[in-house]
């Protein structure tokens, strides 16, 4: 699927009659879930390929009061390449920096994120979309397949790997999980800290300390994931007064652009909250357990659903970590499910929820021979726009013998949304 298509990606989200505003994010709204699919694989490029596309390829067609239409380039707003974890001082887990003492951030940046506007001025949509796991990247699948976990009280587990993907945590010190999950209202002292926050006066007051009057050091802010968009969030509210906004992922992404919201709720972010449109995940992995996503869906599911989680036939990423007794991973949100055929179903639960069973290995594997065959004829049976790269072919190749890898491929979640029956 060609990025540089100069398609009305966003356009349909949009009322005819100008002024009115966005419409409400729907299941069957192809609009809303093609701009997020195709801003999930656009995530993979680098900073400089995702600016050209938004700005140069990525047109809105727009209704205008003198009903002539013109065409309107989107505002890209940023790239961020963040960092993966806390602080370090003296190998001990930092979230600030404490006097003159120079404490280290991780040297891993791995979690990538752009955000777009759908106008440069008075914009009505901002989206999010984060990277998700790439082919050849070791870090990103161990993570998929990590199953430890962190536990929150009255909330549930959630997977310790993403959260350390969105910069809030890290399993060296499990402290700076509770530090960086906590309301800020009662943020907690590291012990090296604790003498530092006890005194407001002083060569190691909080403005010494490089704590901002948020709680929030300007290092995190600049490196986390988590703090990086939101605090950008906030900037374009400031200029966006009536904007509204989606989060999106593809794999590993999708897992952040739901843990993103996740966090909100826990550090009672209101304002953001109210402004949230919609999350578009696309064959993302499960985040945490049972409890947490019921305590999730009473913010995200009413009234009306605001979180859609997409996935593909025999995708074996949404079946991980797996859902059982040992491991109590659960999904939540509604499942917007998609055959080899891509007939859509909604249902709770995607089928074969974990995937490695005797019963459907023959199944999986049949749809692998089909889908090879399927991706040879695509560009003549529905445009050269579906034409499939040597790349994707190589993967459908590796899928005969593990099909679950190969119907993990973002091109299969385009061709879902773009071709997909309801």
């Amino acid at each position: 699927m060609d990025l540089y298509q100069a398609k009305n990606l966003v356009g349909d989200l949009h009322n005819s009659t100008p002024g009115e505003g966005i419409k409400n994010v729907e299941l069957d709204d192809r609009a809303t879930m093609d701009l997020c699919m195709m801003a999930s694989k656009l995530a993979y490029e680098n900073a400089e390929v995702v600016r050209n596309v938004v700005v140069h390829h990525w047109k809105q067609l727009m209704t205008l009061k003198s009903a002539c239409l013109q065409r309107m380039q989107m505002h890209f707003v940023d790239f961020y390449d963040c960092w993966d974890g806390p602080f370090l001082f003296n190998g001990a887990l930092i979230p600030f920096v404490i006097g003159n003492h120079f404490i280290d951030y991780q040297k891993k940046k791995s979690t990538q994120v752009f955000l777009l506007c759908d106008k440069p001025k008075d914009a009505t949509l901002i989206l999010i979309s984060f990277r998700g796991t790439e082919p050849f990247d070791a870090d990103d699948w161990s993570t998929d397949f990590d199953y430890s976990w962190y536990e929150i009280p009255n909330l549930g587990k959630l997977h310790m790997g993403f959260l350390e993907a969105l910069g809030v945590g890290n399993r060296e010190d499990t402290a700076s999980f509770h530090y960086h999950l906590q309301k800020r209202s009662t943020r907690h002292c590291y012990p090296e800290a604790a003498e530092v926050e006890s005194s407001n006066e002083g060569p190691h007051s909080e403005r010494s300390a490089g704590i901002d009057k948020k709680g929030i050091p300007p290092e995190m802010v600049e490196m986390s994931a988590y703090y990086v968009v939101r605090e950008k969030l906030k900037t374009l509210f400031e200029e966006h007064k009536n904007a509204k906004y989606i989060v999106t992922g593809h794999s590993l992404g999708g897992a952040l652009a739901i843990l993103f919201p996740i966090v909100l709720v826990l550090h009672d972010e209101t304002n953001l909250l109210q402004k949230l449109l919609g999350v578009y995940t696309f064959g993302q992995p499960r985040v945490g357990n049972k409890q947490l996503g019921r305590f999730m869906e009473a913010h995200l599911n009413h009234p009306v659903p605001k979180y859609f989680r997409v996935v593909y036939c025999n995708d074996l990423v949404p079946r991980l970590p797996y859902d059982d007794k040992t491991f109590l991973y659960k999904h939540f949100g509604v499942c917007l499910y998609y055959n080899s055929c891509f007939i859509e179903q909604k249902m709770d639960e995607e089928p074969n929820k974990n995937y490695f069973g005797i019963t459907h290995m023959i199944p999986e594997h049949l749809i692998a021979i089909w889908e090879l065959i399927r991706s040879l004829t695509m560009g003549y049976t529905h445009g050269p726009e579906y034409k499939e790269g040597w790349f994707s072919i190589f993967l459908r190749v590796l899928g005969l013998s593990m099909p679950g890898i190969a119907a993990h491929c973002s091109v299969n979640y385009v061709n879902s949304v773009r071709l997909g029956k309801s």
